[in-house]
């Protein structure tokens, strides 16, 4: 999106690809995860039960738009639009299943119910489309929160007067982090979970 704004940093820094080394951030994508997944082993528990992590940030420089606000609200929204895209896409495959192919709504029901079909060829497949659900829901809602550097900050950012704008940049990395931990985990509660319970009682209907 920032792009076809007219901002090639990310594209000229070869950001621009689907391989993950150019995207690893040392701390987010790996000493945070490892601390979450072996730190128990060692009795380090301060991010046992949930796995957190982040990329490095995609380079933008706001001043190569030509209508800076908005395109950078465009560019911010993109990626929560490309999660809710991405759960249209898993659902229509799982309605496909379910109407299209022999057995594919028991496959589907069951796979809703928590059973594995053993021995079915699309059950990759259909557990693929309900992480996908899951996953992508899960980063819509997150992502929207107001908090830096969340893409929703990016908006609110934009709508607040100048002094505003300064005590908002002030927000420091580790505020931010409790809040996106603590905010953060009630929202998702009171957002993705009727969410999800909503796409699965669709899915059940079909």
């Amino acid at each position: 999106m920032a792009s076809r704004l007219g901002d090639q940093t990310a594209r000229l820094q070869g950001r621009i690809t689907l391989n993950p080394i150019y995207h690893i951030d040392p701390i987010g994508t790996l000493l945070i995860p490892a601390l979450a997944i072996f730190g128990p082993f060692v009795g380090f528990t301060f991010f046992s039960g949930f796995l957190i992590g982040w990329a490095k940030p995609t380079p933008v420089i706001t001043r190569n738009f030509k209508k800076i606000i908005r395109d950078d609200n465009l560019v911010t929204l993109a990626g929560p639009a490309s999660n809710l895209i991405l759960v249209g896409v898993a659902f229509v495959a799982l309605a496909v299943v379910c109407i299209a192919v022999p057995g594919g709504r028991s496959l589907v029901h069951a796979n809703l119910s928590g059973a594995l079909a053993i021995g079915s060829g699309l059950q990759p497949l259909v557990l693929l489309a309900l992480l996908a659900i899951e996953v992508n829901l899960s980063l819509f809602f997150f992502n929207l929160l107001p908090i830096p550097p969340l893409d929703g900050s990016r908006v609110v950012r934009n709508m607040l007067p100048y002094r505003a704008v300064q005590q908002y940049d002030r927000i420091g990395g580790w505020i931010s982090l409790l809040l996106m931990i603590v905010v953060g985990s009630v929202l998702l509660r009171l957002l993705v979970g009727p969410s999800i319970g909503l796409i699965f009682s669709l899915l059940r209907g079909i």
